[in-house]
């Protein structure tokens, strides 16, 4: 799913090599942390929401086929 993850995320982006996805387990669920360039928050984020949550449906989709629970958050990080 990370793979998954990475490649569909950094086809979106204009900076693909800021892109990172880290795996975090919490109980039985996966939370994917997407770290990415503040340019591309929104890109990745889309309008209303759109592009983020097809991301996270084709996500729930791929995982449940593998008997797993995974999401994903976009972590931003404040600049210094």
């Amino acid at each position: 799913m990370q793979a998954f993850l990475d490649f569909v995320v950094k086809g979106l982006v204009n900076h693909p090599e800021a892109v990172t996805v880290t795996p975090v387990e919490k109980n039985d669920l996966t939370v994917y942390e997407l770290r990415l360039h503040q340019d591309d928050v929104g890109k990745v984020i889309g309008k209303q929401g759109m592009t983020i949550n097809a991301i996270r449906s084709l996500l729930l989709a791929g995982s449940a086929k593998k008997g797993l629970r995974c999401t994903i958050e976009i972590v931003e990080e404040k600049p210094a």
